[in-house]
């Protein structure tokens, strides 16, 4: 074994093989030394380790949640995808509830799917974008329309409590 020292990351602590998706699920919440929380939240669009969404549509969704989101819920700090290509990583100010968090995505995506033109995808060009090649609207609007068809639980394990 290497002597190599890593801390511990609770995503990789994660049982793949046990969550449900889609769904959102609050990673934990960290305060700052002046008492300031930072929330960090799971957002699974796909099953993980069955389906990945294509780079180009991942790409776009991403751009366009960055957007959208911050319309809906204050302290939005970043949204960035996993590597895997399964969802994303939320991190905002202060400690929105799953349920604001999930009602945001739903409204977001529901709006990529039904309102969204190409000339509304922030991002889509090489002074704004370090990839600007690789986005599809297409891909985003499937992908995001079977995200919606199967509803976004409010727990990462049971997909009784959809929002």
């Amino acid at each position: 074994m290497s002597d190599v020292e890593l801390a511990e990351v609770e995503s990789f602590s994660l049982d793949h093989t046990k969550v449900l998706a889609p769904y959102v699920r609050l990673i934990g919440v960290e305060h700052g030394p002046k008492g300031d929380a930072i929330s960090n939240f799971d957002i699974r669009l796909v099953q993980p380790n069955e389906a990945e969404i294509p780079t180009a549509g991942l790409h776009t969704i991403e751009h366009t949640l960055a957007a959208l989101l911050r319309t809906r819920f204050d302290g939005l700090i970043d949204i960035s995808p996993f590597g895997c290509r399964t969802g994303f990583h939320l991190i905002a100010w202060g400690e929105p509830s799953v349920e604001t968090v999930a009602e945001a995505i739903k409204s977001s995506l529901t709006d990529l799917v039904e309102r969204v033109t190409w000339s509304d995808v922030p991002g889509t060009e090489a002074v704004s974008c370090g990839n600007y090649r690789d986005h599809s609207l297409h891909s985003a609007r499937e992908w995001a329309r079977a995200v919606l068809a199967q509803g976004i639980s409010l727990d990462a394990f049971d997909r009784s409590r959809i929002a």
